[in-house]
């Protein structure tokens, strides 16, 4: 496993998580001469599991940065036959309501794609060496050790060091809560059953969509698409107030995350809707459950003793609003890989030091924080109006959810959005911060 004294000129990383985050940042940071990076994954194998994960332009565009072309290809992710970004049908007569358009897209490598997350996860492991990987590893600890390393422990009573961690371990973060053990994540309201199948079973059903497809509704939504490698999807769910005692028992406490749920929640959940939707609810055999949680509050800092930083969900969990928690990850990697190179130039001769390594994760923490602190707050604010509809028994009329689903998601910022852009612009803040002060 990785430690400290082996190459002392280069930089020791280790990344917990080797989800979509941890095998981004650690291809990205891989391509750094002077870089050593080292993984810890709590699982006992690397196998396809998972739910669909939604990339927008942002997250294809930085992957194909990074020369991973083959990661966002056909084979690996569906793209619809029309290049637009959503559509918005009507629940009950399954008419297009709404649109959202890209608005500077026009290569389409980066239309937004859907992907098992198993798929895209193999693919990109086909680009981090194997033996950099160390499975079962559950982290149960991590200290920064005066200031100079970290110190990992591992749920099998085994340890390892590094001049720098990075938790990339998603909602439930072992990182998270070794340096801010007080943060808590909060439950929606929000319950997501999500199940993958078989394309062929939809065959027999007249009117499937072929491009991805929202279907909106007074109290729920529903989203269906097709996959690669011959596969399909769909997702539905329920909200409740997230203070109500029988709703916790039932959906917030009445299953585990990512384990199967009662099919009968979904097929009852559905059965007043158009036939299309209806249809796709009986046909599907099985689905999961997904309690959706959220950071209640941001964090204040994704710094930790000078050498911890977090990206992806353990950072800012934002209950997978917008589905745009993939490219925000992807996106965090890619911004801390650029702040770490402008620290540790691939011309360097011996490792950064403290000094310069709080540089960089200032520097990356500029560039990514303010963006999803933005994407919390409206997630806040619609995770109260959504409660405060519920508490008050008010229903959205057929007008307001034509009008709404006309208005679109107006998510250009967040799937549009240029990391590049956004890091050299804080790149700049930071320089003319420095000369202030000099």
């Amino acid at each position: 496993m990785g430690s400290l004294g082996v190459e002392p000129n280069v930089l020791q990383v280790a990344i917990v998580g080797t989800g979509i985050a941890g095998l981004t940042a650690a291809i990205a940071l891989r391509k750094h001469p002077n870089i050593n990076v080292e993984l810890y994954e709590k699982a006992t194998e690397l196998k396809e599991i998972g739910a669909s994960i939604t990339l927008g332009p942002n997250g294809l565009r930085t992957l194909q940065r990074l020369d991973l072309e083959d990661c966002i290809s056909d084979k690996v992710g569906y793209r619809g036959p029309n290049p637009i970004s959503r559509f918005y049908r009507h629940w009950k007569t399954n008419e297009i309501i709404g649109e959202d358009f890209y608005e500077d897209v026009s290569e389409p490598l980066h239309y937004t794609a859907r992907f098992h997350r198993g798929h895209l996860q193999q693919a990109l492991l086909k680009h981090v060496p194997r033996e950099t990987i160390h499975l079962k590893k559950k982290l149960v600890n991590a200290t920064v050790e005066d200031g100079n390393y970290v110190k990992m422990e591992f749920q099998d009573g085994s340890t390892a060091t590094a001049d720098l961690l990075i938790g990339a371990d998603g909602i439930g973060s072992g990182v998270r809560k070794s340096f801010a053990p007080d943060f808590e994540l909060e439950w929606s309201g929000h319950t997501a059953f999500r199940g993958i199948f078989d394309a062929s079973l939809v065959e027999s059903i007249e009117g499937v969509p072929l491009d991805s497809t929202h279907w909106w509704g007074p109290d729920t939504n529903f989203f269906a698409t097709r996959l690669a490698q011959n596969l399909f999807t769909v997702q539905g769910g329920i909200y409740a107030d997230p203070k109500d005692p029988v709703a916790i028992a039932k959906f917030r406490d009445g299953g585990q995350w990512d384990k199967e749920a009662d099919i009968q929640l979904l097929r009852e959940k559905y059965v007043d809707w158009n036939p299309v939707v209806k249809s796709l609810s009986e046909v599907t055999p099985n689905v999961r459950y997904y309690p959706n949680y959220f950071c209640g509050s941001s964090l204040p800092t994704w710094i930790f003793g000078g050498r911890v930083t977090l990206i992806g969900d353990a950072a800012h969990a934002h209950g997978g609003a917008f589905a745009t928690g993939g490219s925000l990850a992807i996106d965090d990697a890619y911004a801390l890989y650029l702040a770490l190179t402008t620290e540790l130039p691939t011309s360097a001769t011996e490792k950064p030091s403290s000094e310069n390594i709080m540089r960089a994760l200032k520097l990356y923490e500029g560039t990514r924080r303010p963006h999803a602190v933005k994407l919390l707050k409206v997630v806040h604010a619609n995770n109260e109006m959504k409660t405060r509809k519920i508490i008050t028994e008010t229903q959205e009329t057929d007008l307001e959810l034509r009008a709404r689903a006309k208005r679109g998601s107006n998510t250009t910022w967040l799937h549009e959005h240029d990391v590049v852009t956004s890091f050299e612009d804080a790149r700049a803040a930071s320089l003319k911060a420095e000369n202030r002060m000099a």
